[in-house]
């Protein structure tokens, strides 16, 4: 099977709603209080985000233009592969440790500090490939899909830089940001599948 270049934009765009889903149940899991394993889950994502990685990078070079915005792409998927790996190898080891020595408690601390830090960070990559592929579609006549998506990547952007900058303690509920970059993951993905009914 030959990987062209439209059989790639829609499966980093399959991959990219199979990740705002996932995301979604997780959220709704959690505050339902609902139990499961972070292990498979957070596993799949890495998974998924490693896949992504070789899609998103290989659109980008097959792409006439947008290539700021397929990179943007590639990089929060490379960015959301390290996050993902803390979280799976490190937050349990240094939870027990912490748990164990006396004084060591600001280890697991810094250690969630450093894996929300880099979350954000590709949230606002996710945000500024939203921006870019929306306004691409805005400039080829879908003014409402391309209207709605380049909002939702403002608005991811702006949150997760402002928790990048005052910290996560800041002045905006972490949730928030999570949530804008979820929404701007979605219409990037459905953005994403305009663009590929459009290609020829």
């Amino acid at each position: 099977m030959e990987f062209t270049n439209k059989r790639t934009i829609l499966i980093t765009a399959s991959l990219l709603l199979v990740l705002a889903i996932t995301q979604a149940i997780y959220t709704t899991l959690y505050m339902a209080e609902i139990s499961y394993s972070r292990q498979i889950a957070w596993g799949l994502e890495a998974v998924v985000f490693t896949v992504l990685v070789a899609f998103a990078s290989a659109a980008m070079l097959q792409a006439k233009n947008c290539q700021l915005g397929w990179s943007a792409i590639a990089f929060s998927a490379v960015l959301n592969i390290v996050q993902v790996s803390i979280g799976l190898t490190l937050f349990s080891s240094f939870g027990k440790v912490a748990g164990a020595v006396e004084g060591a408690q600001p280890l697991i601390g810094g250690v969630v500090a450093l894996s929300f830090m880099i979350y954000y960070a590709a949230k606002v990559l996710l945000g500024l490939a939203a921006l870019v592929f929306g306004m691409t579609s805005m400039a080829k006549g879908g003014k409402a899909i391309g209207g709605l998506t380049a909002l939702a990547g403002v608005v991811a952007m702006f949150s997760n830089s402002i928790l990048i900058i005052f910290g996560r303690d800041g002045l905006l509920p972490s949730g928030v940001a999570g949530a804008s970059g979820m929404v701007a993951t979605l219409l990037l993905a459905i953005c994403l599948i305009s663009v590929y009914r459009k290609e020829g």
